[in-house]
């Protein structure tokens, strides 16, 4: 009883204190929430609602694994709002935070989420959908060039297409200059949908760009022709040429570095191993965690493990086919996996596990992965409702996620 009667104040706590927060742009929360867990060994998955298929999984712990609860304290704080619609997050070197939005510039938000300023200079975007100025990245030398790079929503003659450019950050911070575009992800098409678009530099100082096969049925097959750019990861230098040691596959754009991807919207390299992960949204159902390696072909849409919205089956129904690559993980129903990251921060039991912001699952959800295998599971910030867009593992070992509804919360102790 006494532990029902905290939790119900820590809920209200919470609700007065994002109705605060709502009344003032970029002000912190005064009141936090926090987790004290007992040992839960032998917890069901937190999932309990019925699959979209009887797709069978290829093998053990594919799909709800063992769940998980954080025996750490921990806290919540809702740091700033009224921020738009925001897309990408990453660190500035001094541990500020550099945010887009969606409409066509960026933010640069103090640590303590207090002082906020704004960055134009950006190219035109189409934001139409789900479309727009969307992930950024800093140059692995960012502290001697001042370079960043981000991918958008570029406008063309007959439609839109996920575009790369890079530009330098002015001296005070208010404007990018000396623009570029240094990659285009053609076939130009007129639509607004699965752009992909995360960024993520790898060890070497080259460039992962994860793309989607933009929805439609018309264009579905591209994320299996090689010739287009669609439904792909891609791997390119600083100025947009392929990567020096990208796969040399027969009838391969050179440079492509896997294949067969729908909406992948969530690049993270592990701190461990440095081999890339990635996260991409399934249909209705079929969401999928991949371990992405060079030269390999991950399926879409010949196998999945979600179906058509409309509940019709997607090619042969099937989830398995030789020479095909099977997700580490999935989920059925969809949880809408969006921006994902590596944790390495205070909270001692998330070491290197996985954090994944989710859309219509609206939370975090948490992984431990121990070779290349998923063991647990655990939804954090349920309580919040909050479709999570990013996820960033900062510089002073909190984790941070943004909201479509403009929020930038800290978790931490």
């Amino acid at each position: 009883m006494k532990k029902l009667i905290l939790s119900f104040m820590a809920i209200l706590a919470l609700y007065a204190c994002s109705k605060t927060n709502s009344q003032t742009s970029h002000s912190s929360s005064t009141t936090e929430s926090s987790n004290q867990i007992e040992d839960t060994a032998g917890l069901s998955n937190p999932e309990s609602a019925k699959r979209n298929t009887d797709i069978p999984p290829a093998f053990d712990g594919q799909t709800r694994v063992q769940g998980l609860k954080t025996q750490a304290d921990y806290q919540v704080n809702v740091i700033a709002e009224n921020l738009g619609n925001p897309w990408g997050i990453i660190n500035l070197p001094d541990g500020r935070f550099l945010i887009t939005e969606k409409s066509g510039f960026a933010y640069i938000i103090s640590e303590d989420g207090q002082n906020v300023k704004k960055v134009t200079g950006f190219p035109s975007v189409d934001d139409k959908g789900q479309g727009g100025l969307l992930d950024i990245a800093l140059d692995p030398d960012f502290s001697s060039n001042r370079l960043v790079y981000w991918s958008y929503t570029e406008p063309v003659k007959g439609g839109n297409h996920t575009s790369v450019a890079k530009g330098k950050l002015s001296e005070n911070e208010n404007q990018i200059v000396n623009t570029q575009v240094i990659f285009r992800a053609i076939p130009v098409y007129d639509g607004d949908k699965h752009y992909g678009s995360r960024l993520v530099f790898d060890q070497d100082g080259n460039l992962f760009v994860s793309t989607g096969e933009r929805s439609d049925l018309v264009t579905r097959p591209l994320a299996q022709d090689q010739t287009s750019y669609l439904g792909k990861v891609l791997k390119i230098t600083k100025d947009g040429n392929p990567a020096p040691n990208n796969p040399k596959m027969e009838g391969w754009q050179p440079e492509i570095y896997s294949t067969g991807h729908r909406s992948p919207q969530g690049t993270a390299i592990h701190p461990q191993t440095g081999e890339l992960w990635l996260a991409e949204m399934g249909p209705k159902g079929g969401d999928e965690i991949n371990l992405i390696q060079p030269g390999k072909n991950y399926g879409w849409p010949t196998i999945t493990y979600g179906v058509e919205y409309s509940g019709k089956t997607i090619g042969d129904g099937i989830g398995q086919l030789q020479d095909l690559e099977q997700p580490v993980y999935f989920w059925d129903p969809s949880v809408s996996p969006s921006g994902i990251t590596f944790y390495t921060g205070n909270i001692a039991e998330w070491k290197n596990n996985m954090m994944i912001g989710c859309l219509s699952g609206k939370k975090i959800i948490r992984l431990v992965i121990e070779d290349n295998k998923v063991i647990g599971e655990e939804w954090l910030l349920t309580d919040m409702n909050e479709r999570i867009r990013d996820v960033l593992d900062a510089s002073n070992g909190n984790l941070y996620a943004i909201t479509d509804s403009g929020k930038l919360i800290r978790i931490g102790n």
